[in-house]
């Protein structure tokens, strides 16, 4: 979610059409426009904008595959590759 507005403790923060107030009580400082991963209604960490992306992304593909679309083009970059499991779950 992106910060609109905060008075230090709360933010009201929105993502595509909802606006929440959340608790921004865990973060230090945080600015508007900052973009924050929300847990529970409170911003638990600030997001660059490539996290961000990645999981707004994941976030479209999740309720396109809900919806019993085609989601092929969310996970591109996995076709081809098996996905290896890290080194201490082999």
């Amino acid at each position: 979610m992106t910060i609109a507005e905060t008075d230090g403790i709360t933010a009201l923060c929105e993502y595509g059409n909802e606006q929440r107030r959340v608790s921004v009580m865990l973060l230090a400082d945080v600015p508007v426009g900052a973009k924050v991963l929300v847990h529970i209604d409170s911003a638990v960490r600030v997001l660059d904008d490539n996290e961000a992306r990645l999981i707004s992304e994941a976030l479209v593909g999740l309720e396109a595959s809900l919806n019993g679309q085609d989601i092929d083009r969310f996970f591109a970059d996995l076709i081809g590759h098996e996905p290896q499991l890290p080194e201490h779950l082999r």
